[in-house]
């Protein structure tokens, strides 16, 4: 019976996790555009519904009625392969985020606004996210056009590069937090009203500014979009995708954006922590979802802003500056975590100085 209902709880924690990622990535869609219209003085989406309030409804029907070109010369298998593993390394990720604290429901108990909870789960996340440029990679290739086979090889350079720098830029949190699990490190960080615990404030801030710059990068967003960059290479590692596969593409960057502010969220402000959290515990659920919509809105913000990098601009600062950066962080972070052994073993060799003459 117990079986039973942890399989249930599953199902329906992973339905409404899918259904509440689907339907904030389908209106992320919708608040960029009007908030690049709002940012170069037009209006963006209006006429679909009061406000454009339906238009993601009607691009989804448009993706859905589109005709679906296959290029003759196409590699076929690869071809449809490519979109699904994007799609799928970028959707798998969201079982593991905590999207709030220990909640008590009338008939079920108490329970944890997490689907899957281990004790690697952030190894899980920089596994599965890494697996997506495969996906970009084998679109390029098996496209058969040279645009987008040059728009997949920049893609999976950009990626292999900045993955480095994120990855690196984690591991300041892991030394501090002491733990792989995701739902533990969002606990530690409670502090004084939720607040004053965060990595952010007090032991993160470069690695912090770190992982910002190599997310934006590695979800391929400006000014980091060489892969797509239609000025150059058409639409990169996409061109020669229409109707539903493209859909899939478009969809797995926007569910990256989404995973990538989630995991910023929890590592660094905190996860749902904030006032009242202990007291009113579906508070936290709010304060969660508002940090991530803050990160989507810096990613707007940032494209209707900032002018493209030039691809070996790009990688000379991968290489150059992050790496090295994040390594100096982990240093930092460790010296930092073995200081009170250092004055320990500074107060005993005071203490037996006079025994040891």
């Amino acid at each position: 019976m117990e079986d039973l209902k942890h399989l249930v709880l599953v199902l329906v924690g992973i339905l409404i996790a899918f259904t509440v990622v689907m339907t904030m990535v389908a209106y992320t869609v919708l608040a960029e555009r009007r908030v690049l219209g709002f940012i170069q003085g037009r209006l963006g989406p209006n006429r679909v519904g009061p406000q454009g309030f339906l238009q993601p409804l009607a691009d989804l029907l448009k993706f859905i009625f589109k005709e679906d070109i296959v290029p003759d010369k196409s590699t076929r298998f690869v071809y449809f392969l490519a979109p699904v593993i994007a799609t799928t390394a970028a959707l798998m990720t969201i079982v593991v985020y905590p999207f709030g604290p220990e909640i008590r429901l009338p008939l079920l108990g108490t329970i944890q606004l997490v689907v899957a909870r281990f004790d690697v789960a952030l190894l899980y996340v920089l596994g599965i996210t890494s697996i997506g440029v495969y996906g970009i990679a084998l679109a390029g290739w098996s496209s058969n056009n040279k645009y987008s086979l040059m728009g997949g090889l920049r893609s999976a350079a950009q990626m292999i590069s900045y993955e480095l720098a994120l990855g690196l830029a984690l591991i300041g949190v892991i030394l501090q937090s002491g733990t792989l699990d995701l739902y533990r490190i969002v606990e530690l960080q409670s502090g004084h009203l939720g607040v004053t615990g965060w990595n952010l404030i007090w032991v993160q801030p470069l690695g912090f500014l770190i992982y910002l710059i190599a997310a934006i990068a590695e979800t391929n967003r400006v000014p980091f979009d060489l892969p797509e960059a239609e000025t150059e290479l058409v639409a990169g590692f996409h061109t020669e995708y229409s109707a539903m596969k493209f859909a899939l593409f478009f969809l797995a960057e926007y569910v990256n954006m989404f995973t990538v502010s989630m995991l910023a969220t929890t590592l660094f402000l905190g996860g749902w922590n904030g006032p009242f959290v202990h007291q009113l515990p579906w508070l936290g659920i709010f304060y969660f979802l508002g940090k991530v919509i803050l990160f989507l809105f810096l990613y707007i913000w940032l494209r209707g802003t900032l002018p493209r990098f030039r691809f070996d601009q790009l990688m000379a600062f991968g290489w150059k500056y992050l790496v090295p950066a994040a390594i100096i962080n982990i240093v930092l972070t460790a010296t930092l975590q073995w200081l009170p052994v250092f004055d320990y073993v500074s107060k005993f060799l005071k203490t037996t100085a006079g025994f040891w003459g």
